[in-house]
């Protein structure tokens, strides 16, 4: 798909900023910005996608009142990589 043009303002100070990064890297501002962006949109993405599911965990909870202690998933956790490790703790009410 073909970019788009979308103007950003920035201060003279983040400018001459950017401007040294992308000298220092060999790379034109605009490969910079284009970064910074897609790190950042993938960032809060993920964020999003992390604040759902414990939004779900927290309703499936309340509906059903099965949970795991913290307890329990650390002696889980613990027993990883040994030969007795353990399996996943089972949620219970």
């Amino acid at each position: 798909m073909p970019s788009t043009p979308v103007a950003v303002r920035l201060g003279e100070p983040l400018k001459e900023r950017m401007r040294l990064l992308a000298g220092h890297k060999n790379r034109p501002m605009h490969w910079l910005m284009r970064e910074a962006i897609e790190q950042y949109v993938t960032r809060e993405e993920q964020r999003e996608t992390f604040r759902q599911e414990t939004l779900d965990a927290w309703r499936d909870y309340q509906e059903t009142g099965l949970h795991v202690t913290g307890e329990e998933v650390v002696t889980w956790l613990n027993s990883w990589g040994d030969e007795a490790e353990l399996a996943a703790p089972v949620p219970h009410p």
